[in-house]
């Protein structure tokens, strides 16, 4: 909205000319993570009470072979997510260009999956049971969210830009050049890949949301790796004339997407909301994200991974996601299959509590695995 409005008044008057700053992206990424950062800082103590003033508290379940240490959570404030969202998508609003496709479809999935987060949460507060929106509403919710999307996106040339457009079948292999060895689909299946792709993210981005700031590290980590990979899918550089500008994107064998760019500036938003909102969810945590924050982070994750074309690396980039959610499908499909459990508790972070872990040490260990698989995913920019 703050370049829509403003960035055009930057000729009608003479000191006005500073405004031109508007047109650089890198500022805008910036200031879009400095908004949402300070959103979610400066607001989250009044939030957290308002939250504590209707008793919107944690729901925990009371079974035998809990953590001890959950029991202790009950009660405390949740659905912190809502500030998250609210951040991601304000800043988002007042920063990035809005006609920008990927902008309008990254920040669409994020709002729709919030609303399903939300019906789930309030529905666990208003039962007093944690199960809340039975689970094959909640993947049809998601589906549909996507594959609407998705699909209206990707069957109309004129609704993407023309240098993805020639692309958007594709699928990169990490750290294979992706102009010699592209997966190519037909239309129809690769939507069904990519929707696929954003609800098997969100669902595990949800899995991990389990403990105090276990979630929020991860999905700062991945959409700041998001953020570098988005900018220079789009970064040229050089003289004036853009047939002869240097193009970041073919120097590193990377799909050349012009207006990727703006979705730099969606993933500063959530790199700032994740940090401000990590100073309160922090071991011991004063608020929860709930469903309403972690479904809609982890569809937002899916959609960078598709517009990046970067749907493989993310299993290696969301490598502790995709971990939480691994252990909770074979421990299901073992106990049906067997009647036997592999971890003492599904997802894996409760087999290590379950195992006598701290907290805080299954927290940071599992953030230094996220990083280092952050920057594994950064070298396979050269190492192709």
């Amino acid at each position: 909205m703050i370049y829509e409005l403003l960035y055009p008044l930057r000729h009608s008057v003479s000191w006005l000319g500073w405004l031109n700053v508007l047109r650089y992206v890198p500022f805008r990424i910036i200031a879009a993570t400095i908004t949402s950062m300070l959103i979610c800082f400066l607001l989250s103590p009044w939030f957290i009470r308002e939250l504590q003033k209707k008793q919107i508290g944690q729901v925990v379940r009371d079974v035998g072979n809990i953590p001890e240490g959950h029991i202790k959570k009950r009660g405390t404030p949740t659905m912190g997510g809502a500030l998250l969202l609210l951040a991601v998508l304000g800043s988002t609003i007042l920063w990035a260009d809005l006609r920008n496709p990927f902008v309008l479809a990254a920040t669409a999935v994020t709002a729709g999956y919030g609303v399903i987060g939300y019906l789930d949460d309030y529905l666990k507060i208003r039962m007093k049971n944690s199960k809340g929106l039975p689970a094959r509403f909640k993947l049809l919710g998601q589906f549909l969210v996507a594959a609407a999307i998705l699909t209206w996106l990707f069957t109309s040339k004129d609704r993407l830009p023309p240098d993805f457009w020639e692309i958007k079948d594709r699928v990169a292999i990490p750290f294979v050049a992706f102009a010699k060895h592209p997966i190519s689909l037909p239309t129809w299946l690769y939507v069904v890949f990519a929707v696929i792709t954003v609800v098997c993210m969100s669902n595990a981005v949800n899995f991990t949301d389990g403990l105090d700031g276990l979630a929020i590290g991860p999905v700062i980590f991945n959409a700041g790796t998001y953020l570098i990979w988005a900018y220079l899918c789009g970064a040229t550089f050089g003289i004036a004339n853009v047939a002869q500008r240097f193009v970041v994107a073919k120097y590193l064998d990377i799909p050349f997407i012009a207006s990727a760019g703006e979705l730099a500036i969606f993933c500063g938003a959530m790199v700032g909301a994740g940090i401000g909102f990590l100073w309160y969810n922090t071991y011991p945590a004063q608020v929860f994200m709930g469903d309403v924050g972690a479904l809609a982070l982890g569809g937002g994750l899916g959609m960078c991974a598709v517009f990046t074309k970067n749907e493989l690396l993310s299993i290696i980039l969301g490598g502790i996601f995709f971990l939480e959610g691994l252990s909770v499908v074979t421990q299901v499909v073992s106990f049906r299959l067997t009647g036997k459990r592999i971890f003492l508790m599904a997802p894996i972070h409760h087999h290590y509590e379950k195992k006598g872990w701290p907290e805080p040490k299954i927290i940071v260990r599992f953030w230094i695995i996220s990083i280092l698989l952050a920057l594994v995913s950064l070298a396979s920019l050269k190492l192709r």
